[in-house]
């Protein structure tokens, strides 16, 4: 089969596009922590603080990248002691940059083979070949960018290239490469400029692709609010329809990713903004939205600061530069504000989502893009939110303050929770779809095509077999899904059909490639819910900002409306680790032991908080308690004394004091007093967190129970400390609550006993009638009383009935090996 000069399949783009992401991302965990140790003084290179070596160090980098062994042995004597150790221990750092060198050199090869095929990109049609080219010039750009921050990365390589010469008698093979790269890239941005000049045609293509993205997922919170966006129940009779978009992968793709696309790519052929409006409005729309972006973990780049030096020296910029300008003002004065927003907008949404789904699991089939864009979307924002907060460039913080942004984070935990609990749901539903319809539909559209190519025929012919043999017994079974060599196919066929020669264009058929899109979606419901997540709703970024994230962590505490996310934070530490690298895998055993210790640290603080509060509580109590002691009452008696006699008694205008128990006597159902308010704190920290956890094992209580029942009641005892009916209430309702999903059980148990005794106490009130009547006026006389108890009949069978009744409760409950045991709860309420 005939492809012209240079053919796709031998080229191989895809699976070179897909490595060298892989290895980039690889490269830039190495050189950042290079550039964190480098930055540290307890775990700087030794070599370069030692003061016997600081002039040979100082010499070797005013003379990089020369090499002048010859006529320097007074400034080079102590570094010739020192040799072995140099290359021993310098080694790890003087590889990472020529394996920098060698991945510039693969990149740069594997551009000039791209602009060669005239490789057409659409990122709303060949989506994973157009999103995997924009990561590599970005992944490349900003490792250059890290390379050039490291300050002693002259003083590394020269000092073991030294070494490495007094040993062997000459330099190592990589150094004159490396050295001039190092002198090449001091201002790396401007030599990639340069660098980018034969690649402005396909990087700028790819770039004006996101016009039909982009723009509809930068909106302001007012805008979702009015589309009703990410809600299930705006439009109820629509609620089981699949969510649909002929743009599946670009709905929840990272606007964070777009954002560094948009600016780093047009940086780099920055022509392309004199002559196209497209790209001015998505160059100045970025420019617009935050004042820096993350280059890799912590590290940032100031985008106004950074795009007018490079353009303030290139003639005829002065238009692009007042843009700049503008653009800087008019985020520094609204991007903060448009965020605050939006976290607003999303904390919202997210509740009704989580809601939604947890109480109608079901609808995680047809509205799992809700579930994916709803994470993306809070993702980014807070990501905005973290990192603007550390970089702050205007007076007014009040922006870059969320005392709510635990509560975002909780329904970001939920959400995926309900995604890892419901999993065979969805697979169950996708399954379906893929043999269902999409094979249907892609076999159609397969052969309703004019032109199609051998190799292009067996891949989709493949697409449709493998869909059409799914069957939802394989998900019954347990059997493991694995759709990644699709994926791959898939992503080769793009790369197959984008070239400018191909015999089957995918420019030309752009609706097959909108499904392809939408059915690879689908297969990840499937066989990749984890990675989903972890694509969507990664926050392992605050392992690397870990005073703002306890900072965080106390706001939420201290704040009792927010106390209830708190295990969110905790959650949070899972996280951390999908930040490591194989290529860096030194640095899994130190992010490991972050995640430890914060974690630890952040659940001791929960129990501190309850341990706080209940004794709060037990003191007011004690309080309470302390008011019905017999010394207390000399001075009632007393002033009820003087009052008989008529004698004056204390200072005139002394307020009476008040009689224990008056604080429970309530004139307002809003009032609420200290007690309540400890009690509410205690509820609302530790229920909320065992609500979290347990999933669908508690059952729901609404927070007006208290303003409604709670402070209704009277003391929290008698004098005697015998329970109120009141006190006997609220411990029966804690005790459903512990019940949570057996309450059914225990209720309908609980009604037949209820009704019994009731009929019971009836038959012996009306057979006791005249007897209780006399009793009922007789409460003054003790002896009376006494006699008429006597005259009562029945009383031993009331008692003996009450206690058989109520003392035991048998409630049978799950084991976790699906056995049932039977647990038997115990309480006496009083007769």
């Amino acid at each position: 089969m005939s492809r012209g000069v240079i053919q796709p399949s031998q080229q191989k783009l895809a699976e070179k596009l897909t490595i060298l992401n892989d290895r980039g991302i690889g490269m830039l965990t190495r050189v950042y922590n290079i550039k964190k140790a480098c930055g540290d003084p307890k775990a700087k290179p030794s070599y370069l603080v030692d003061k016997n070596l600081e002039s040979a160090v100082k010499f070797i980098v005013r003379k990089f990248p020369a090499v002048e062994t010859r006529n320097n042995n007074q400034q080079l004597a102590q570094l010739q002691k020192e040799k072995s150790e140099i290359l021993k221990n310098l080694a790890l750092y003087y590889f990472t940059f020529v394996d920098v060198m060698e991945f510039k050199d693969h990149v740069c090869e594997l551009l000039n083979t791209i602009d060669a095929c005239q490789v057409f990109f659409d990122i709303t049609v060949n989506f994973d070949l157009t999103k995997n080219y924009l990561d590599l010039v970005v992944t490349y750009t900003t490792l250059m960018i890290i390379l050039s921050r490291i300050e002693e990365r002259k003083a590394i390589i020269g000092l073991y290239n030294y070494a490495h010469e007094m040993t062997h008698g000459a330099s190592d093979r990589e150094y004159p490469r490396l050295g001039q790269m190092i002198v090449d890239y001091e201002n790396p941005l401007k030599k990639m400029m340069e660098e980018f000049v034969p690649h402005g045609k396909s990087l700028s293509d790819a770039l004006i692709s996101l016009q039909m993205v982009y723009p509809r997922r930068n909106l302001s919170a007012d805008q979702w609010r009015n589309a009703q966006l990410l809600s299930l129940i705006s439009a109820p009779s629509t609620m089981l329809n699949p969510a649909q978009s002929d743009t599946m992968p670009c709905e929840y793709l990272s606007l964070d990713t777009m954002e560094k696309w948009i600016v780093f790519g047009f940086i780099l052929c920055h022509a392309v903004l004199n002559s196209d409006a497209a790209a001015l409005s998505l160059w100045k729309l970025a420019l617009q939205s935050s004042t820096c972006l993350c280059l890799f973990r912590d590290e940032v780049f100031h985008i106004h600061k950074a795009a007018e030096d490079l353009f303030v020296n290139i003639r005829g910029y002065n238009k692009r530069i007042n843009d700049i300008r503008e653009c800087k003002e008019q985020a520094l004065s609204h991007a903060g504000s448009m965020h605050r927003e939006r976290r607003k907008f999303l904390r919202s949404a997210l509740k009704e989502l989580a809601t939604v789904l947890a109480d109608q699991p079901g609808l995680l089939g047809p509205k799992a893009l809700f579930v994916f864009m709803a994470l993306s979307f809070a993702r980014d924002e807070i990501i905005w939110l973290l990192r603007h907060a550390d970089n702050i460039q205007k007076k007014s913080t009040d922006d870059f303050i969320d005392k709510h942004i635990a509560e975002l984070i909780f329904y970001m935990e939920e959400l995926r929770a309900h995604v890892r609990k419901y999993g065979p749901v969805m697979q169950r539903y996708y399954v379906q779809y893929l043999s269902g319809f999409d094979a249907v539909v892609l076999n159609e559209l397969v052969q309703n095509l004019s032109v199609c190519p051998e190799d292009e025929s067996i891949i989709m012919s493949s697409f449709v077999n493998t869909m059409t043999s799914l069957s939802v017994k394989q998900v019954e079974d347990g059997e493991v899904f694995d759709f990644r060599g699709m994926r791959l196919d898939w992503f080769r066929l793009q790369a197959y059909t984008s070239v400018s020669k191909a015999s089957l264009g995918i420019a030309d058929h752009k609706e097959l490639g909108k499904m392809m899109n939408t059915i690879i979606f689908h297969t990840k419901m499937v066989d990749s819910l984890v990675e989903m997540l972890v694509e969507t709703s990664d926050l392992s970024i605050f392992c690397l900002y870990s005073r703002a994230f306890e900072k965080m962590f106390q706001q939420c505490l201290e704040l009792p409306s927010q106390s209830r996310h708190s295990i969110c934070f905790p959650l949070l530490c899972t996280h951390f680790m999908s930040c490591t690298h194989e290529l860096c895998p030194e640095e899994r055993h130190h992010i490991g032991d972050r995640s430890l210790s914060l974690c630890n640290m952040f659940l001791d603080e929960i129990a501190k908080q309850a341990r706080n509060l209940i004794t709060d509580i037990c003191t007011e109590q004690c309080t309470l308690s302390d008011q019905l002691l017999p010394k207390h009452c000399a001075k009632t008696i007393s002033q009820a004394v003087n009052k008989k006699s008529k004698k004056a008694t204390g200072k005139k205008g002394e307020p009476e004091r008040e009689k224990p128990g008056v604080e429970s006597m309530r004139k307002n159902r809003l009032l609420v007093t200290n007690l309540d308010k400890l009690h509410i704190n205690i509820r609302t920290l530790l229920l909320h967190q065992l609500r979290s956890q347990l999933g669908e094992n508690y059952v729901t209580i609404d927070i007006t129970w208290f303003n409604n029942v709670l402070l209704q009641q009277t003391a929290p005892g008698t004098a005697t400390g015998t329970h109120h009916h009141q006190s006997v209430y609220k411990l029966r309702c804690s005790l459903s609550e512990l019940l949570g999903p057996y309450h059914e059980i225990p209720s309908e148990s609980l009604m037949w006993h209820i009704s019994s005794q009731v009929a019971e106490l009836k038959k012996l009130v009306v057979e006791n009638m005249e007897v209780l009547t006399q009793m009922r006026t007789s409460f003054d006389k003790p002896d009376h009383m006494a006699a008429l108890f006597k005259k009562l009949t029945s009383v031993d069978s009331v008692l003996k009935e009450n206690d058989h009744h109520w003392s035991h409760f048998v409630l049978p409950l799950p084991c976790s090996g699906g056995s049932e045991r039977c647990v038997i709860l115990s309480h006496s309420f009083p007769g």
